[in-house]
């Protein structure tokens, strides 16, 4: 049976306050008055209110005894009857009666055969994308209130869903299992048995992750990956399997033992297997790929580091000869006869040491003159040479764009890769290379130009690993490479939503229209800007060289009342462990709810919300299984935190129980005194992990080694959203996704970033989705204002302004942006893969060319905004500030395994910042409910509290806070309920 907690079943919340039960049991007057044209008598006024209520709620009749006391006392009280006045029916016929009449009055249909063929349609549809049947119960729920029928009990929908699900998935199965050949059958079942002389059996195989990438982990994973291929194509017999259900079939095979494996019946588990081969054969495509850009990475920075030490051991050379040179122009000073001033030299070069010498000295310090290093990564290249062209074997790589030349290279090299010789003709087409690259690679010899093999192999994998990057190159069969154009909705596919879309956002329906929209509001925001201008003075200066200069803004401290308040906090904050705190936000608000087995079933645990919160307090605050278990009671062993953590939380429901400690918070009166909720902030923060793994590497930002935490914290302080991504990944890739991701009830539409988000292409994608971007904006000078035109002209701030907009560019290209924006909002192209593709420059991708040029003119408006207002500037370093200041509160609560991330899981990393993300909401929102307490007891004591001094506060107090100690937890300590009213006398 799945977990009603975890569907959208309506049922009675454990504690309502008084805001609630006056909004949503309160009969009103209209009400009042049908009710008593039915009922007789105080006691059938009472029940047929309570019924009313509790039906318009819940969407069906609750058993008297599920009533809450809280909700029929406030009716009774509404109703002014005294305790005398009972609930409930001596006759079932009156019961029968009210309840008809309730369904006519609120016009609900009873849940009957046309009921339940419309919820058989909607799971029967639903489960061939969804497999949890928590997940087709909520669709039945919406889809009956959708038609306005009563909902029935929860067991007649749970074993629907589950029956449906069954047979739809036993057929998934029995198709594969059909399709499948005995031999097949026979080399999957392989895998489930240990050969002799092995530990493990070769199922083991499939669950292992990849490492740095050296020499030995890379033809470790070319030799996993052949082995994969050894099962064939694994989509080949999974076709007509939705990849939602693949990745869930997929996931279930991952956590399962051989042995749970082999309990299954042959269809399933053959299913399950292929799934999962399928899914680590993608995987195992998109981490040689990244093997190839990193190693290929890694070898241009051994080079350059080459290149500086050559240049420190010949920095004593350089002197020498600078000083030689010195003393020769002196002697050429004092005699400037040609004879004596030859003897002269002659004698000077000879006391220096032999001309032969210097020369040499000479061409060695000029070989190396400039930053040219790529001559000296051949050095490196060469151990690497062969598994690098056999990687490039593997992998079936395409072009995303007409130009193949670097492929044709790449065809070129292979065909030669077994030569001695180490000049090749001079017959490929070197366009896409540099000139520096082009002048390493064409030497001339014997008078006619040849290719430098080895050069050009280095040159060859260097533009395949940065066209991976771009997204000129793609990997076939890919998850992370493949080709995003077959993510995109084809155009048919985008029509009927286009209106809509238009229309919600303000767009004109063409590309006329949109770039005439575009350049009108480019063209007003200049003009004004350049009107106010003179008024600015104490704002903004043009400097000589047309660059702006920018006033500091006076610091907004808070007075001198705000100390002794804060001091006042600190005095009266009631002193909590962090286990404690996790529990009572657990009862107000029954986060832990959305954990429970993969199946989507009831958990089977013992005392399973005990069991859900220490494990996120486990991994929450970095302590692990074992470190954790030594301060627990005995029956909480390392096994059970992990069995907890591997087997009943996921990415997912970590999300959805933190969407429900927000939503819950956006409802207290005090995060309002701080921020509407309207806008948010995005930062990444490094966070260490481990270093034998493909995310892990070294930050030059940051510094150290790991990854980077990258949160969306809401102008309330709340935390909206959290990834962990590599450190090399460009952090602007992901600003937009965490607002796509939230779907709590704080919605944000304006989105404050780190100096990462001033780029164009990201400027041009928040605008075509309706965000308002604004970010921190570094080094203003280096950076360009457009002009709408280029006989465009102004004033006062015209040498601000360079280039003009390309608008026909934009115009040409409205309907992929159109595409691109449709794609991302229906879920068929996520953001970060998009931005992915668009943070580098390509002169191949014209869809990054139009992006930028789109960005360009965001941008430009958006920096005239910037410059002129100083209280925009303010706002900027004011909402960032809070994310940096979440970060120190969320790693401080990581206070266990000295910060670490001690997996080399990239899913079990992810796992641990949404776990730290969810323990962090969940002490904001204790935090806030003790605040508020203290705020109205030191109000009714006499404090005079002021307003700004409000609006100076944070959620991110510590002093309060117990993190070490025997960690023991106590549900049966029920704590008061949350008033989150901040009333002050």
């Amino acid at each position: 049976m799945a977990s009603i907690e975890r569907t959208a079943y309506p049922q009675f919340k454990r504690n309502f306050n008084k805001n609630e039960l006056d909004n949503v049991y309160t009969p009103k007057s209209e009400e009042l008055k049908w009710i008593r044209s039915i009922a007789r008598g105080p006691s059938s006024t009472l029940n047929l209110t309570v019924l009313l209520k509790c039906f318009q709620n819940l969407g069906y009749f609750p058993k008297w005894n599920d009533i809450p006391t809280t909700i029929i006392t406030h009716i009774r009280n509404c109703l002014h009857f005294d305790d005398q006045v009972k609930i409930g029916y001596k006759n079932n016929r009156t019961l029968y009666r009210h309840y008809q009449f309730i369904r006519e009055y609120i016009n609900v249909r009873p849940y009957g055969k046309q009921a339940q063929s419309v919820v058989i349609h909607a799971i029967q549809q639903s489960a061939e994308t969804m497999d949890h049947p928590a997940d087709l119960v909520s669709v039945a729920v919406a889809e009956l209130v959708n038609h306005s029928y009563e909902l029935p009990a929860f067991n007649t929908l749970d074993r629907l869903a589950r029956r449906i699900r069954r047979l739809i998935n036993e057929q998934y199965f029995q198709n594969v299992f059909e399709q499948l050949p005995q031999e097949e059958r026979q080399h999957i079942e392989q895998l489930l048995y240990k050969k002799e002389g092995h530990f493990y059996s070769p199922y083991n195989r499939l669950k292992q992750l990849p490492k740095k990438p050296n020499l030995s982990q890379i033809k470790e994973q070319i030799d996993l990956y052949h082995w994969l291929l050894s099962f064939g194509d694994g989509n080949r017999y999974l076709k007509g399997i939705p990849p939602v259900k693949l990745k869930h079939f997929a996931g279930q095979a991952k956590v399962l033992d051989v042995q749970e494996i082999k309990d299954f019946g042959d269809a399933k588990r053959y299913t399950l297997v292929l799934s999962l081969i399928n899914d680590v054969q993608m995987k195992t495509r998109d981490n040689l790929a990244t093997m190839l850009m990193k190693r290929m990475g890694n070898l241009h920075n051994a080079g350059k580091d080459e290149l500086e030490k050559i240049r420190n051991q010949q920095r004593e050379k350089t002197e020498h000869l600078v000083s030689t040179f010195t003393e020769v122009l002196y002697a050429l000073e004092e005699d400037p006869h040609v004879e004596d001033a030859g003897q002269k030299i002659k004698d000077i070069l000879e006391s220096r040491g032999d001309v032969r010498t210097l020369l040499d000295d000479c061409e060695a310090v000029a070989s190396y003159h400039g930053n040219n290093y790529l001559p000296l990564i051949l050095k490196f290249f060469r151990s690497y040479r062969s598994t690098l062209f056999r990687l490039a074997e593997t992998l079936t790589l395409t072009s995303t764009s007409q130009d193949t030349s670097v492929l044709k290279a790449l065809g070129f090299i292979m065909k030669h890769r077994h030569r001695k010789t180490n000049w090749l003709p001079d017959d490929v087409d070197l366009t896409f290379a540099t000139e520096q690259w082009k002048r390493t690679v064409r030497v001339k010899q014997s008078g006619e130009w040849k290719l430098h093999r080895r050069h050009l192999e280095i040159c060859v994998f260097s533009y395949i690993a940065q066209d991976l990057k771009t997204g000129d190159i793609c990997v076939q069969g890919s998850e992370a490479y493949a080709d995003y154009r077959d993510q995109l909705l084809s155009w048919d596919e985008c029509l009927p939503m286009l209106e809509g879309y238009c229309q919600e956002m303000d767009f004109p329906r063409d590309g006329e229209g949109f770039v005439k929209q575009l350049k009108a509001w480019m063209t007003q925001q200049s003009i004004e800007v350049d009107h106010t201008y003179p008024q600015k003075e104490n704002v903004v200066t043009i400097n000589d060289d047309g660059q702006p200069i920018l006033k500091k803004p006076p610091k907004n401290k808070p007075g001198a009342t705000f100390k002794r308040l804060e001091t006042s906090i600190e005095e009266h904050m009631p002193e909590h462990h962090v286990i404690d705190m996790l529990g009572n936000v657990d009862h107000w608000v029954n986060w832990s709810r959305h954990f429970g087995p993969l199946s989507g079933s009831d958990p089977k645990l013992d005392r399973p919300q005990e069991r859900y919160i220490l494990n996120t307090f486990t991994h929450g605050c970095n302590l692990g299984p074992n470190q954790a278990a030594r301060h627990m009671r005995e029956n909480i062993t390392p096994k059970t935190l992990s069995f907890v953590h591997q087997r009943h939380v996921t990415t997912q429901n970590l999300a959805k129980a933190n969407q429900d400690i927000i939503n819950a918070y956006a409802t207290l009166d005090l995060p309002k005194r701080w921020g509407t909720g309207q806008t948010a902030a995005a930062d990444g923060t490094q966070r260490d992990t481990y270093e034998n793994n493909l995310l892990a590497e070294n930050h030059i930002r940051y510094g150290g080694y790991g990854g980077i935490a990258y949160h969306h914290i809401s102008d309330n302080y709340i935390a909206l959203f959290s990834h962990f991504i590599p450190c090399g990944v460009w952090e602007a890739v992901y600003i937009i996704e965490g607002l796509l991701q939230n779907e709590s009830d704080v919605q944000p539409d304006t989105l404050f970033a780190d100096t990462q988000g001033q780029s164009t292409p990201v400027f041009a994608l928040s605008y075509l989705l309706g965000i308002k971007l604004m970010p921190r904006i570094r080094n203003i000078k280096a950076l360009k204002f457009y002009r709408p035109t280029k006989d465009t002209t102004y004033q006062h701030i015209d040498a601000l302004f360079s280039d003009a907009i390309d608008w026909p560019l934009i115009e040409t290209h409205w309907q992929d942006f159109m595409r691109v924006v449709l794609s991302i909002k229906a879920g068929k192209m996520s953001s970060p893969l998009l931005l992915r593709k668009l943070s580098n420059y390509s002169r191949k991708n014209r869809l990054y060319q139009a992006f930028r040029e789109l960005g360009r003119v965001v941008r430009t408006v958006f920096l005239l905004f910037y410059i002129s207002d100083m209280d925009v500037r303010k706002q900027i370093t004011a909402e960032t500030n809070k994310v940096e200041a979440f970060h120190g509160f969320s790693e401080w609560l990581s206070f266990g395994g000295k910060g670490i991330i001690a997996t080399n899981d990239p899913e079990q990393q992810e796992k641990i910042i949404k776990y730290n993300e969810l323990v962090s909401n969940a002490l904001i929102f204790h935090n806030v409910v003790d605040l508020t307490n203290v705020l109205r007891s030191l109000s009714k004591e006499g404090y005079e509290v002021h307003d700004d001094d409000i609006s100076h506060l944070s959620p991110y107090l510590m002093s309060h806070i117990k993190r070490f100690g025997e960690y023991i937890i106590n549900l049966e300590s029920t704590p008061q309920p949350v008033d989150g009213r901040l009333v002050l006398d």
